[in-house]
């Protein structure tokens, strides 16, 4: 117990990494080791591990990274690999190994996995000195440079749809020379080129002729019968492996079947402008891609929703708010008195206006103890990342945040359950906490564990080990749980809320209500000014999720968070207001479906993003909409909170205000 709790403290001591500030130098001739991670797919969305596929395997067999929780959660598979790299040593056509790929592609007959993988369009992840692959791709005319999604296994050629491997790759490694020691140097950029050549070969004479799919002979050395320039013996003066060579009159590209060689170059380039502490910029900016002006006029956007909003709130609220109280507060005349004048306006309901919720004032309090449980932890996992806490150069280190961050602030969510119950009059105090710490929770261990299972039938991976199941329930059981029991704990202890007006026995009967404040019309505005507010940046943050991009704009992120909570709280304070005056009290309900129906938009706008993603099986439909609906709920038990909890304080601000015969 004590080695689990030191490694759970220690991986989150290693989440909060700056940047730049544990370069490793390198001497020349010494090894440089190249890793290799789980391969990705836009259409599957499931990771595999490396080595699923028969690749060149290391000497001994592939040896596993030292991984923390965040990076087996993110399917993180970081491995050894059989690539030798040495420091400022160039290498021509360096031969790896042959493996067997097998069968070729005829109709009727199923395929290899290696052409599975190729028209799943699986991409490989490489890692040097803990720096991610950037993908080259060359062709007659220009030369592109992707910093995102590694690059592809293979290609399907357009004219006859076969799949063909890329089994020869330029590793192209800059480095930067150490300011006070000149005899080391430090790695800066890592890119590949990948190119599919067909060797034809004759292997030396201890290979295994008879290898079958998926075998894989380490280190072999093959006489090529055809070789190109980079890869000829008998030119003397070597050069390295390039486009035209590769595409040269008669040159063919190699099938993803039979018995491949697998070769690659190593070019090693200084680059005196580029410093090891910004290496990592032109990935997280994905080499301009997304200009910075995006992220301004989203939030140009958004300023502009919340002015208006703010100036029809100020209009509307303001100066009614002003005539009701001069009217509720002056002294009657005698000719009102003698008249008999009704009163009319949400004065009308100060004796209901603070009555408990007429739906499960349980359901409430634990809606509210969790959505302030996720405020606090997106609040604060927000704040880390835009001070620069959080760099994806750590790996796992975000989601390793918000893990502990979450479970931390369990007390929150028992503090805020009580207090809200004990404000209802419920009695059943021990259910209320134990339904804040099993519940929402208890939703996200099982659709977790329906993902994992459908991660292991599809060999992803994505499913996690046991161990790591293990270490998940001991932050539920062993940390969650007792510090949600340690704050209801002193909610409880703590005076129920105050309000400034008494409530009566007897209900108040509520009138016939308009059309427009009926609950389908309020679900459907009061969420799509918050989600017009902060779309843009959803739009990004799906992109980094699903489709392997980079998104670390966190201050632009913090600014729009800020955004989004001011315009879920002023048009529930909106709609609270003209239901009130419409003599109707029930708010409690209707303010937190207002403010969370952000999270119903969020997740009608995840079927519109699906359509990019290219998916076509079910596993991934299940692992797609399972997580997105997740995390729509979550956004719909945040907003939801900070919509009660607005209007709780705008109801009690304006019946403070009036005076009560």
């Amino acid at each position: 117990m004590r080695t689990l709790i030191a490694a759970l403290l220690l991986q989150g001591a290693q989440g909060f990494y700056l940047p730049g500030v544990n370069p490793y130098s390198f001497s020349e001739g010494e090894t440089v080791k190249l890793k290799v991670n789980k391969m990705t797919s836009q259409k599957t969305l499931l990771p595999v591990d490396y080595y699923r596929l028969p690749f060149c395997q290391p000497e001994g067999g592939p040896k596993m990274d030292h991984e923390n929780l965040g990076e087996f959660l993110a399917g993180d598979r970081i491995e050894s690999s059989p690539y030798r790299i040495n420091m400022k040593v160039d290498m021509f056509c360096e031969q790896l190994c042959i493996t067997n790929l097998g069968r070729g592609e005829q109709k009727g007959v199923s395929p290899n996995k290696m052409v599975r993988a190729i028209r799943k369009n699986y991409h490989n992840n490489w890692i040097v000195d803990n720096i991610p692959a950037a993908s080259k791709v060359e062709d007659e005319a220009t030369v592109t440079t992707r910093y995102w999604q590694g690059f592809p296994v293979g290609f399907i050629a357009s004219d006859t749809m076969k799949a063909y491997v890329h089994n020869h790759v330029n590793i192209e490694i800059q480095y930067h020379t150490v300011e006070t020691d000149p005899n080391s140097a430090r790695i800066v950029r890592f890119t590949i080129e990948p190119f599919s050549i067909k060797h034809d070969f004759e292997a030396s004479a201890d290979d295994d002729d008879d290898a079958e799919e998926g075998t894989v002979k380490p280190y072999k050395v093959a006489d090529i019968q055809n070789p190109i320039e980079s890869c000829n013996p008998k030119i003397s003066k070597k050069e390295h492996t390039r486009y035209e060579m590769v595409y040269a009159r008669g040159r063919e590209p190699q099938p993803a079947s039979g018995r491949v060689l697998f070769t690659y170059d190593v070019t090693w380039t200084e680059n005196k402008s580029l410093h090891w502490a910004s290496r990592w910029d032109v990935y997280l900016s994905m080499d301009n891609a997304i200009p910075a002006k995006v992220h301004w006029l989203s939030i140009a956007n958004s300023l502009v929703i919340v002015i208006v909003l703010s100036a029809m709130i100020a209009a509307i609220l303001v100066r009614n708010l002003r005539r009701d109280f001069n009217r509720y507060n002056r002294l009657a005349t005698d000719e009102e008195k003698a008249e008999d004048m009704e009163e009319f306006g949400w004065k009308l309901v100060h004796a209901d206006v603070f009555r408990p919720p007429s739906f499960s004032p349980l359901l409430m309090s634990v809606c509210c103890g969790t959505g302030a449980q996720l405020l606090c932890m997106a609040v604060l996992t927000i704040l880390f990342s835009a001070m620069g806490f959080l760099s994806p150069s750590n790996r796992g280190a975000l989601i390793m945040a918000q893990l502990l961050l979450y479970v931390l602030m369990g007390s929150v969510a028992g503090y805020v359950t009580s207090r809200l119950y004990k404000t209802f009059k419920g009695k059943s105090w021990q259910k209320a906490t134990a339904c804040v710490a099993f519940g929402f929770p208890g939703i996200t261990f099982a659709l977790f564990l329906i993902m994992n299972i459908v991660a292991l039938s599809q060999g992803s991976s994505d499913a996690v080990p046991p161990l790591t199941m293990v270490i998940l329930l001991f932050l539920w059981f062993g940390i969650s749980t007792p510090l949600v029991f340690f704050g209801a704990y002193f909610g409880y202890k703590q005076e129920a809320i105050e309000f400034p007006v008494n409530t009566s026995s007897i209900p108040r009967q509520i009138p016939d209500q308009p059309w427009f404040m009926g609950l389908p019309f309020t679900l459907a505005v009061g969420g799509i000014l918050p989600f017009g507010a902060c779309f843009v940046e959803l739009y990004f943050i799906l992109a980094s999720v699903w489709m392997d991009q980079y998104y670390y704009v966190f201050a632009f992120l913090l600014l729009v968070f800020a955004i989004l909570v001011i315009t879920a709280a002023e048009i529930t304070v909106l709609f609270n207001y003209f239901q009130l005056c419409g003599e109707n009290y029930h708010w409690w309900w209707r303010s937190f479906s207002t403010g969370g129906s952000t999270g119903l938009y969020v997740f009608l706008y995840s079927f519109v993003y699906f359509k990019q993603l290219e998916a076509n099986s079910l596993a991934t439909y299940v692992l797609y909409f399972g997580y997105m609906g997740l995390a729509s709920l979550g956004l719909f038990l945040m907003t939801g909170f900070v919509g009660v909890t607005t209007c709780l304080i705008f109801n009690k601000t304006i019946f403070g205000s009036i005076k009560i015969d």
